[in-house]
């Protein structure tokens, strides 16, 4: 067997900061820098930046030297590690990781027995050679757009330190804004993906509604809970993808479609595609930087068509109530007995869900089938529609309210303005960054039909080709 190779390597400089997580593999598996190496520096990254950021609830040192090592010695022997050797990767605090307890961003949660095996996504992401090195902070059982949890901290925008990283994604965003991993997993019921993707100017997929495994995630909202990740490359958030995709018994949702790979596709152009801009709701209600970030996308592809989504007001509303209802129904016992023990801004939302009459539940459902057909209707025509991801940049950690044009709001609940009418089907989306000069990024939703996530990275690997979109590690 050959030596192992040197712990340190010139390439390992900073490596998190300047390069995604195919070129890090690349080296690894070449020989250039050892996973120990890399690891290593992750750790450091994470034990200096995570005091000022909270990103983690959770770092695995021991695990994740032990799992580079394994990686390295791998290589060593002539095997093939798999495509993501010796990158490191952090997941939300609600995706099992074995010998940990799976917190879902609680007080309440404590009290459970360390997970005895790993998320599907997580065990994956291993196969492939990845190593996790921790848990990350979200906002409570994953309610909410701003990843300010009164149990674990706020967790603070790599681009601004005053200002949230948005939610509930929030850890997993900002860790991949901040060059402490490459690529982190999250879930997106409402936008909790795209938002905190936004507002830490890189990349968040969201598949379609049961594309990936939710087996081994504690989740919110069964009817609407997605899986996705971050990145800051669109190849990294293909090959990602790529690599979680596969039927899972564990998920009765998650369906035998045979997987479609997107990394091979993404150099194939635009050619062909009939790209759209949402109008109507998608254009009202935002700052006048966010709908210019769609314009500036929708100028680089030539997308001229508009189209109007009809009632994403309602659609919203009605992902709503949908949400409180099934996210009260599923911490009712701990909501009747234990009711100081969840965060106060969850809580009165559980509570207020626990109130919502049946009727109104089903109602919504019976809307949620009609709206569904308009959206097949306007996909016969169009493949891609652009939408803002985020109605404005990320606002200070603590505010409750924000101005949006001449109306104040609660943040709280309009961060999802523009996200919530598009996961209440299940679309795939993709939130692509927009780098703005001396100003903080913003987000643009690429949007498509369900199981069209190839069209959407091809589009993406389009436009970062072009330079239009770029995720910048602060």
């Amino acid at each position: 067997m050959q030596s192992p190779r040197p712990y340190f390597s010139p390439f390992s400089h900073d490596i998190l900061e300047h390069v995604d997580a195919i070129a890090i593999s690349t080296a690894v598996r070449s020989g250039e820098v050892s996973a120990q190496a890399v690891v290593s520096e992750a750790l450091e990254r994470i034990a200096v930046q995570n005091l000022a950021l909270n990103c983690f609830t959770a770092v695995m040192t021991e695990q994740a030297i032990a799992n580079a090592v394994r990686v390295d010695e791998a290589i060593a022997a002539g095997q093939d590690p798999g495509l993501l050797a010796g990158v490191p990767f952090a997941v939300k605090d609600l995706f099992d990781i074995e010998g940990l307890t799976t917190l879902a961003g609680s007080k309440i949660n404590r009290e459970n027995p360390p997970a005895t095996q790993d998320a599907t996504l997580v065990t994956r992401l291993k196969q492939a050679g990845a190593i996790c090195v921790g848990a990350l902070n979200m906002d409570e059982y994953a309610y909410g757009f701003v990843t300010e949890n009164s149990h674990y901290g706020a967790t603070h925008n790599p681009h601004d330190p005053t200002r949230i990283a948005g939610g509930s994604s929030g850890g997993s965003a900002a860790a991949v804004a901040a060059g402490l991993v490459p690529i982190s997993l999250g879930s997106d019921t409402n936008g909790s993906i795209r938002v905190p993707a936004s507002l830490c100017g890189i990349f968040g997929l969201k598949p379609t509604y049961g594309r990936l495994s939710r087996a081994g995630a504690f989740l919110f909202c069964n009817s609407f809970d997605h899986v996705g990740s971050f990145a800051r490359s669109v190849r990294d958030i293909a090959a990602v993808f790529d690599l979680l995709q596969g039927a899972d018994a564990r998920d009765p949702v998650c369906t035998t479609r045979p997987p479609e790979y997107c990394l091979p596709q993404i150099n194939q152009g635009i050619d062909g595609l009939r790209i759209a801009v949402a109008d109507g709701y998608f254009a009202q209600g935002a700052e006048p930087e966010a709908l210019a970030a769609v314009e500036r996308v929708a100028q680089a592809l030539g997308a001229n068509q508009r189209v109007t989504i009809p009632e994403a007001h309602r659609a919203r509303a009605a992902a709503y109530v949908i949400t409180a209802c099934e996210g009260s129904n599923l911490h009712f016992a701990n909501l009747q007995s234990r009711p100081q023990d969840f965060d106060p801004a969850t809580r009165d939302r559980f509570l207020a869900g626990a109130m919502i009459p049946g009727s109104w539940y089903v109602q919504a459902q019976r809307f949620r089938k009609w709206y569904s057909d308009r959206l097949q209707e306007i996909f016969q025509t169009v493949d891609l529609i652009l939408a803002p991801t985020t109605p404005c940049v990320a606002p200070p950690i603590g505010q409750e309210k924000m101005v949006i044009g001449e109306t104040e709001v609660l943040t709280r609940p309009n961060l999802g303005l523009f996200t919530q009418p598009l996961s209440f089907v299940g679309l795939p989306v993709l939130s692509v960054p927009i780098q703005q000069a001396n100003r903080l990024p913003l987000g643009v939703q690429i949007i498509a039909a369900p199981y069209r996530e190839a069209l959407i990275l091809r589009t993406a690997a389009f436009l970062e080709a072009q330079g239009t979109i770029v995720a910048i590690v602060n």
